[in-house]
């Protein structure tokens, strides 16, 4: 049974544009252009994810999501925000109320369909904190498709570079030593020494950019992707 999104969006071209990839993806998509359209929607039936534009002709999606958020039977139904405005208030505020993420427009349709299934495999795995970690603010990682996205942008990296980074990230917070990221990326192949990581580590921060200040050292141990930037 395919799951079910609500798109509550009022720029018909959005719209539409996410209907037709969202719904080639196998989901079962319900289009609203205003808050009571949408209610009515949420109000008629069960959806496994919501995607909920903040400017809206008759009200904020904010006041929205604070109303689901605050319902008992809803609260649990994963909200993505989706807005032209890059107000950094506006992201808090989405995030205190309880959104599981935030698009800022213009974004790829690509990367959204991406933090779609990272939200909803967050909510069908719960156990499994590798899936949450997977997507950490601005950074998306698909690990079927081996792509990363950085603030909406396409990033290239080798496939070491990749097995490295979903390393870290996978235990973000906890330190990894030198020793332990040879073994666990590299295998501990005859080429390679502790330096090799070290390079691979500062190659793998310019490429993250704006991401790259997560990836910290750890002097005299080795390296953790924190939870807060350096």
């Amino acid at each position: 049974m395919s799951q079910k999104i609500l798109l509550i969006e009022d720029e018909p071209d959005i719209r539409k544009t996410l209907e037709y990839n969202l719904s080639r993806e196998g989901f079962d998509v319900a289009c609203a252009s205003s808050l009571s359209e949408g209610k009515n929607y949420i109000n008629a039936d069960q959806f496994s994810l919501i995607l909920l534009d903040l400017m809206l002709p008759d009200g904020s999606g904010l006041d929205l999501c604070r109303e689901l958020k605050s319902d008992s039977e809803k609260k649990t139904t994963p909200i993505i925000i989706l807005t032209a405005k890059d107000d950094e208030v506006d992201k808090v505020v989405g995030f205190e109320l309880g959104a599981d993420d935030y698009v800022t427009k213009p974004f790829s349709v690509r990367e959204l369909i991406l933090r779609v299934k990272a939200v909803l495999k967050r909510g069908n795995q719960k156990s499994t904190n590798l899936e949450v970690q997977r997507q950490f603010g601005d950074l998306v990682i698909d690990v079927d498709s081996h792509e990363v996205f950085v603030d909406n942008e396409s990033i290239s990296l080798t496939a070491l570079e990749f097995k490295l980074l979903r390393q870290l990230v996978d235990r973000r917070g906890r330190v990894q030593s030198r020793d332990q990221l040879l073994s666990d990326v590299w295998g501990y192949s005859a080429d390679v020494t502790t330096r090799t990581v070290d390079t691979h580590i500062k190659r793998l921060r310019e490429k993250l950019g704006v991401m790259g200040k997560y990836v910290q050292t750890i002097r005299g141990v080795g390296y953790k992707f924190s939870r807060t930037p350096e």
